[in-house]
């Protein structure tokens, strides 16, 4: 009798260690960081926590019409829509990886219809016989193959999560970028446009002295160098400026066209207090 319960305690071991599934799970690993950055002596800030990038975009861009901007891409940016496809790919993915560990029903009905003829009787009989029956049946993950297919099919679907989550960050990023950038090339165009005007009342006064007699023709060709070097820059600051302002639709999914603009340069960004990290 002792060999019999020695192997039944075999079995019932393997068994047991059957039920759970094949592999070690995944533990993060511990990494060591240091308290304070170095170099910065005793007055180190402490690292944080709290990120620059867990803060809304709202509160660091206050300028409605970037709002606007930044909306309009969320809504409608191919990239986004793409990611957001793939995490609705991920959850179907994960409903069949789970699938196999419910039992499954299945049903059968039928209903035949059947016509016999006898040669003692001049009318066929017609047959109505209905039939239903169902079964059940459920498989045993006893290596825990639909378990780990589970937690990988739940990991990808948090993965798709991120990446649309960092595609989010990266669109609102260029979208910004951009932006402050065409405001930049707005206030270059400003400035550029006001030196050609002082460049013609200079022009315009070395011709009156030339006119007086206390100036030359050199001065005045001078002048004119000043003016048209200044004048030069002009058309290639705007087209610097309707090739970001088409990059920004692009980014909008739109078709090129002007962008609406809204707070000046130095009012764009409320910078709020950036942790250390």
């Amino acid at each position: 009798m002792r060999p019999h319960r020695t192997l039944l305690a075999c079995v019932a071991a393997l068994a047991a260690a059957g039920c759970t599934t094949v592999g070690p799970d995944y533990e993060r690993p511990e990494v060591s960081a240091p308290s304070a950055y170095r170099g910065a002596g005793d007055a180190a800030p402490v690292a944080s926590t709290q990120s620059f990038g867990d803060l809304e975009w709202a509160s660091v861009f206050p300028d409605p019409d970037l709002q606007a901007l930044i909306r309009t891409a969320l809504a409608q940016n191919y990239d986004l829509r793409v990611a957001a496809a793939r995490i609705l790919q991920a959850q179907s993915q994960l409903t069949i990886a789970r699938a196999p560990q419910l039992p499954t029903v299945d049903g059968v009905v039928q209903a035949p219809y059947t016509t016999t003829t006898g040669s003692e009787r001049p009318q066929p009989d017609n047959i109505f016989e209905p039939q239903a029956g169902f079964g059940v049946a459920w498989e045993l993950d006893f290596w825990g193959k639909y378990r780990r297919a589970s937690e990988s099919a739940q990991a990808d679907l948090l993965a798709a999560e991120e990446a649309r989550y960092a595609v989010m960050a990266t669109l609102v990023a260029q979208v910004s970028q951009a932006y402050l950038s065409l405001r930049a090339l707005d206030l270059t165009l400003e400035i550029s446009q006001r030196t050609v005007d002082s460049r013609v009342q200079s022009l315009e006064l070395v011709k009156a002295r030339l006119e007086g007699g206390v100036a030359g023709i050199l001065e005045v060709r001078q002048a004119e160098t000043l003016l048209y070097t200044a004048t030069a820059s002009v058309p290639e600051i705007q087209r610097q400026i309707e090739q970001t302002e088409n990059f920004i639709n692009l980014l909008l999914g739109q078709d090129p066209g002007p962008v609406k603009r809204g707070r000046p340069l130095d009012e764009q960004i409320a910078a709020p207090a950036l942790p250390a990290g």
